[in-house]
C-alpha cells in the first residue's frame, strides 16, 4: 500500500519531496503539496493492486500500463461527462437567450404600436 514516511516527509517537505511507495516500491517524488503526492500514490498503489488481483499478473510493468489505462479511462469519462454538461449547459443558454430576445421584440412591438 502507498504510504509516506511521517519522520522523513516532515524533514523532506522543506525541499518539496516526499517518498511514498507504490506497489511495495519505494520513490522520492517532488511537489509544493506532500499530502496530495501522498493521496495520488496512494490511488496508483490501490489500482495496480486491483489490476494484480484482476489479472493475476505479476510483472510491474504490464500492471503499470494496465492501471495507467484504467485511470485514463476513469479521466476521459469523467472529462466527456463534464463537456457533455456544459455543451447542454451552453445550448440551453442560448435557447433561453433567444426566449428572452424575441419576448423583448414583442414588449418593444406592444410599446409602439
Amino acid at each position: 500500500m502507498a504510504t509516506a514516511t511521517k519522520d522523513s516527509s516532515l524533514k523532506e517537505a522543506q525541499n518539496g519531496s516526499v517518498r511514498v511507495e507504490i506497489f511495495d516500491q519505494a520513490y522520492n517524488l517532488r511537489g509544493t503539496d506532500p499530502e496530495y503526492i501522498s493521496k495520488l500514490a496512494e490511488y496508483v498503489d490501490s489500482k495496480m493492486r486491483a489490476v494484480a488481483e484482476a489479472t493475476n499478473t505479476i510483472d510491474t510493468v504490464r500492471l503499470a500500463v494496465l492501471a495507467a489505462l484504467n485511470i485514463a479511462d476513469e479521466y476521459h469519462l469523467l472529462k466527456r461527462t463534464k463537456d457533455g454538461g456544459a455543451t447542454d449547459y451552453l445550448q440551453r443558454v442560448h435557447l433561453l437567450s433567444d426566449a428572452l430576445d424575441e419576448v423583448l421584440r414583442e414588449g418593444e412591438k406592444r410599446k409602439a404600436g
